[in-house]
């Protein structure tokens, strides 16, 4: 929100002031239309650009970034529907507390969060009918969510309202209270499919961004792993099964390997830990580029640049680089990590 954005940023500039940190170290602007974003992509003393948001509006800057005389990265986080997978046996042992993180992962942030499991695959059969009546009982029992703009919830209804629309897609659950449209809340949906429609449906690929889930059943264990293929990059996707089953579904991790960042076993995507391990990422359209993560420590590479000096005296090198390990930081020496001083 606009108003969060601004008390964070004062927070942020007084403790860059409390700090005696530079003037500019941090800056904010604020704007209504794509011209705002455009324009900082393209000023000549920008030199790289993250950014979280719609496709369309991620793809327009890439493109421009890439026509400046000098193009520069640009690193763009967009859609991404976050497949979950359901192998053979899960829900025979623990359907209630699939149901439950599953509706969890959906609704949290009111499915705001770029890593929302918008799609769930399984295979057709007495357990899936089960998993589709549990998942029903829990959303209509679900109030209302407040959405981060009117932009937001209306493109999230127009969604929505297609999916309702779509031949071959049936409405499973909706949350029974009503949103109110001038609070810009919003329902959760969750609608089933088969592979087959899937499979010929362009649409039904994208992301729908809010709490809405399409269920996918399959008819066999193949059929799983030609849902995945159709898919596009994603910046998650996530198994749930046992041992037995996983090595049983060494296709499908293959293929889910290649579409995504981040691969989960028994778990759901939506949390995202600030970790040296952490990789929020993914091939296209999740990002511009799969081969960076912009949550973790290893973020803060997108926006540095490597510089070897071959054959300086030890006296002009950047401290880091000196023989005289004096600020005690990890290096790699003679292909080893190591903290001691370089002996010559």
């Amino acid at each position: 929100h606009p108003g969060t954005s601004e008390l964070v940023t004062r927070a942020l500039l007084k403790a860059a002031e409390t700090t005696g940190m530079p003037q500019g170290v941090f800056s904010m602007v604020h704007g209504v239309s794509h011209e705002v974003g455009l324009r900082l992509v393209t000023h000549p003393l920008t030199q790289a650009v993250g950014f979280t948001g719609s496709q369309k509006a991620g793809r327009a800057l890439f493109d421009a970034a890439a026509r400046r005389t000098k193009p520069i990265p640009f690193y763009a986080e967009m859609g991404s529907v976050n497949p979950v997978f359901v192998l053979p046996g899960t829900l025979e042992e623990r359907l209630e507390s699939f149901v439950q993180g599953y509706i969890g992962s959906l609704t949290l942030g009111v499915g705001q969060f770029c890593t929302n499991p918008g799609l769930l695959v399984g295979l057709a059969g007495e357990n899936w009918d089960l998993l589709m009546h549990q998942l029903s009982r829990g959303i209509e029992a679900l109030g209302c969510g407040t959405m981060l703009h009117d932009g937001i919830r209306a493109a999230y209804e127009e969604g929505v309202d297609r999916l309702k629309e779509q031949e071959g897609v049936r409405l499973v659950a909706e949350s029974e209270a009503k949103p109110n449209a001038e609070k810009t809340e919003a329902q959760t949906f969750l609608f089933e499919t088969s592979a087959e429609t899937f499979l010929g449906e362009a649409f039904l690929k994208e992301e729908v961004f809010g709490p809405c889930g399409l269920a996918i059943k399959c008819k066999t264990p193949e059929e799983m792993v030609s849902v995945a293929k159709a898919m596009e990059g994603s910046l998650t996707a996530t198994v749930h099964g046992d041992e037995e089953s996983l090595s049983e579904a060494a296709p499908l991790l293959s293929c889910l390997r290649r579409k995504a960042g981040r691969v989960i076993f028994n778990g759901f995507p939506t949390g995202v830990e600030v970790c040296p391990s952490m990789m929020h990422g993914g091939p296209y359209p999740a990002t511009t580029d799969s081969g960076v993560t912009s949550v973790g420590t290893a973020a803060i590479e997108r926006f540095a640049r490597p510089v070897a000096y071959q054959d300086f005296p030890d006296n002009v090198l950047p401290a880091e680089l000196r023989n005289k390990n004096e600020r005690g930081i990890w290096r790699l020496v003679n292909n080893r990590f190591t903290q001691e001083d370089i002996e010559i």
